[in-house]
């Protein structure tokens, strides 16, 4: 198990800055995600980190050893990329031997390492198989193999379950984190879902034109966003421009006006600030009487265990997210609805 530190990292392609003064430091035995929307950074970051783009700036050391100008090969780096680069001519046990031989290693010594890790990842019965024949999560996981059968001191992984439909994107991250766990091997993340950034992590960070945003656990970046970036990205956040009235305790979105809490305004006078209000921290009720404001809603989505609405109220259209009851069912676009705000799943940000 391995620390990466990152100080001050940034890369410079001609005009664009793609990455700027990034500084992280990652836990040994820690699964580490770096999240963010296309075109953010996080794979030239991650392929920094790996040697194959150097920074313009900053430095990168593996258990307090720089690596900055050190090549791939020597960084003790294991890569699990994209479109997983397995070799289609080349059989399960061709792929994965294949850093093993160039290593030089006893060819009996290859078969049992080979089958171990095969083992691990519930694939030693397809050890003879060639790889066109394997399906989109058995070509994956021969890639995390092969990645980890080197015994790496870091893992990396570039979006790995992108290119698999949603059922399997399911099944074969829950085998990842486990065989993580199992490994305790360091590992680095890259990836935009969101969800699957929270199911996998220790730690997160959030990426945003070339800048970490915030860096936190996912209950942590969930329910204490930074920013209204990271809110509405991590959390799909109702995000709010507002106007607080401390006199009044008043909070006010358009034409949306709340009752808050004293406490909920502490460290707000009279000025603008911006409301954050997770889907599932609004109330909805089919009765206007048990609301503190009236909405009427636009859309529903029934998604089985809970029901997704758009609400709307004067000139703000709310994303609202409700277990779905007897209470909700008959709710149809167009219905008046009674909403409540829990404060405790709501966050006041600074006015950006």
């Amino acid at each position: 198990m391995s620390r990466i530190a990152l100080h001050n990292i940034s890369r410079q392609f001609d005009d664009t800055l793609a990455v700027h003064e990034v500084s992280l430091e990652i836990a040994s035995g820690e699964f580490f995600s770096i999240l963010g929307p296309s075109g953010c950074g996080k794979t030239t970051l991650l392929r920094i980190v790996a040697g194959f783009e150097r920074p313009t700036s900053g430095t990168i050391s593996i258990d307090s050893r720089d690596v900055t100008q050190v090549p791939t090969q020597h960084r003790g780096i294991g890569m699990v990329f994209q479109n997983y680069a397995l070799f289609p001519h080349m059989s399960v046990f061709e792929n994965i031997a294949f850093g093993l031989e160039t290593k030089k290693m006893e060819k009996m010594a290859i078969r049992r390492r080979v089958e171990d890790i095969l083992d691990s990842v519930h694939l030693l019965e397809k050890i003879d198989v060639p790889v066109p024949l394997l399906s989109g999560g058995e070509q994956q996981r021969v890639a995390v193999a092969r990645a980890l059968v080197v015994e790496p001191a870091v893992l990396l992984m570039d979006e790995p379950l992108s290119n698999l439909d949603v059922a399997l994107r399911l099944k074969t991250r829950e085998e990842i984190r486990l065989l993580q766990k199992k490994t305790g091997i360091t590992t680095v993340y890259v990836t935009h879902d969101q969800s699957e950034a929270m199911s996998l992590s220790d730690r997160i960070a959030v990426m945003r034109s070339g800048r970490i945003e915030q860096v936190g656990t996912p209950a942590q970046m969930y329910e204490a966003p930074a920013s209204s970036f990271v809110a509405e990205f991590l959390g799909g956040a109702n995000v709010l421009p507002a106007r607080v009235s401390r006199s009044e305790q008043k909070i006010i979105a358009g034409k949306l006006v709340l009752s808050a809490p004293a406490t909920f305004l502490d460290g707000f006078g009279d000025e603008d600030a911006t409301l954050v209000v997770k889907p599932e921290a609004i109330v909805l009720s089919p009765s206007v009487d048990d609301g503190d404001v009236t909405a009427v809603i636009v859309h529903k989505e029934y998604l089985g265990f809970t029901t997704n609405f758009l609400a709307q109220v004067g000139d703000v259209t709310l994303r609202i997210a409700s277990m779905s009851s007897e209470r909700t069912k008959h709710l149809r676009s167009g219905d008046a609805a009674g909403i409540r705000f829990d404060w405790s799943r709501c966050t006041l940000l600074p006015h950006a």
